[in-house]
């Protein structure tokens, strides 16, 4: 049997981090419940300043107070549990959000959409517990090597997030399409042996957790069978009462289908995981109409081509890769209108098991039933 999530002097009583949802699904209101029963409560700094009047013209401004106003709302409903945050590597002046993120007294920030190289050096004169995203056995090494190597520490928690998750995901198409569950679980038992190697080399445990399709206590059994120490969920979490986003956003969940789940190319690069809804469809019928416009273009001579249709959005600054020249549609905008419950013209992420909510719950209610199977 295992007990308590412990990450150096962090002590969960239920092994459950409720994942990071951005944009707005996972602020002060559902991370502080999450953490007052006994988990811990990961707020979303992904655009989090998202409903401020200030956003739209400085917005990377705006969400680093925002990061402060919700962690100290969040603390307030904890009432004591642990909250933390969850910082993609990927988001422009990242190093500005770690460091608003600590300063606001973060318990944990866990980061993943990349690796965290530098996350050690942001944080030194903090207690913040950090903690990377890993996907598979070498990043898990580079990581820890790299940590290891170049600031004599460890992870205080290491997170695996596998192919069922929801979001920006770490693996290939090619890797989604084709992995199979028991050879990730076997990458799962790999990356537990990694870590136990530095827990050993810095005689400290440190805990595991896997996240990624974990929906019930079953779920969560299952994965400390294999060795890990807890698990994070976040699909489960969107049908509560206390989560941050609208009840329409909420309603996309329960009225979703299994075969409606799908893998989508998200205009910054990477894949992630939908609910196919109207504003899919309408930005796959635009992207064949651009690959059929490209394919026409190639017969056609260099001055005879015609000039490329250009839209000049309005940037906000989310993540350090995306070019507002070369992308189909802006993911913030899409984030936004979905959370805000605009979903016919929003992009609605979601884990693999989204289709299994079949009711609005209490956060209190699933964190009892997780309670009851560890």
């Amino acid at each position: 049997m295992k007990g308590p999530l412990a990450i150096r002097d962090l002590k969960a009583e239920i092994p459950v981090i409720q994942g990071g949802m951005g944009v707005g699904v996972s602020l002060s209101r559902l991370a502080g419940n999450v953490a007052r029963c006994g988990g811990i409560g990961i707020i979303s700094t992904a655009q989090i300043g998202y409903q401020e009047p200030e956003f739209d013209q400085h917005p990377i401004e705006t969400n680093l107070k925002a990061i402060r106003t919700q962690i100290s709302r969040a603390k307030e409903i904890a009432e004591g549990g642990i909250v933390g945050v969850n910082i993609m590597a990927a988001t422009r002046r990242y190093e500005d959000y770690v460091r608003a993120a600590a300063e606001a007294g973060a318990d944990l920030i866990i980061s993943g959409a990349g690796l965290p190289a530098n996350l050690p050096a942001l944080i030194q004169q903090s207690g913040t517990k950090i903690a990377p995203i890993v996907s598979s056995l070498k990043s898990a090494s580079v990581i820890c090597r790299l940590w290891d190597r170049k600031y004599r520490r460890c992870p205080d928690l290491v997170v695996i997030e596998g192919p069922k998750a929801g979001g920006h995901l770490g693996f290939s198409l090619d890797e989604l399409e084709n992995i199979q569950e028991e050879d990730y679980e076997a990458e799962i038992k790999g990356i537990i042996e990694l870590v136990h190697r530095y827990s050993e080399k810095y005689q400290y445990h440190i805990p595991v957790v896997v996240a990624g399709g974990i929906y019930d206590g079953k779920d969560m059994k299952h994965m400390l069978e294999l060795g890990a120490d807890g698990v994070q969920v976040a699909t489960r979490f969107v049908t509560t009462w206390e989560c941050d986003a609208s009840q329409a956003y909420k309603e996309a969940y329960l009225k979703a289908k299994k075969e409606d789940i799908q893998i989508v190319k998200s205009p910054v690069g990477m894949p992630g995981r939908a609910i196919r809804n109207a504003f899919i469809r309408k930005t796959e019928k635009q992207a064949a109409i651009r690959e059929t416009e490209r394919n026409s273009e190639t017969s056609l001579l260099e001055n005879e081509r015609p000039l490329g249709k250009t839209i000049n959005w309005k940037c906000h600054q989310c993540l350090e890769k995306c070019n507002p020249k070369e992308i189909p549609y802006c993911i913030t905008d899409a984030l936004i209108n979905a959370v805000k419950g605009n979903t016919d013209h929003g992009l609605v992420f979601c884990g693999a098991n989204a289709w299994r909510a079949e009711k609005m719950e209490h956060v209190s209610e699933i964190m009892k039933e997780f309670s009851e199977y560890f």
